[in-house]
């Protein structure tokens, strides 16, 4: 799903209140770290991910957690990322976009 700048800034805004759910350890991206973010988006939407230990590598596994997921990939800061994926019933979705 490709966002606009301003679905990408009010995700970024509501993004800033949560805590991080999955985090990356010094493995980096491992099939359990797609799953349980992938799990994660399923029941929350939006996401933040948290490299405790693969640092220089941020952008290029939040890359592949993007295409893993089939998500988002809204901002990168530091050492987080935020990763959105709406969900496919419209009764159930969480933000509106």
């Amino acid at each position: 799903m490709e966002l606009k700048s301003y679905q990408r800034a009010f995700l970024r805004s509501r993004a800033q209140t949560l805590d991080p759910v999955v985090y990356v350890g010094k493995d980096g991206f491992t099939d359990g770290v797609a799953a349980a973010l992938d799990a994660a988006l399923t029941s929350h939407e939006l996401v933040k991910v948290r490299f405790t230990g693969s640092k220089d590598d941020v952008r290029e596994i939040s890359s592949h957690l993007e295409k893993a997921t089939s998500s988002t990939l809204v901002a990168i800061t530091g050492f987080t990322a935020v990763f959105f994926r709406q969900d496919a019933e419209a009764e159930d979705r969480i933000y509106r976009i």
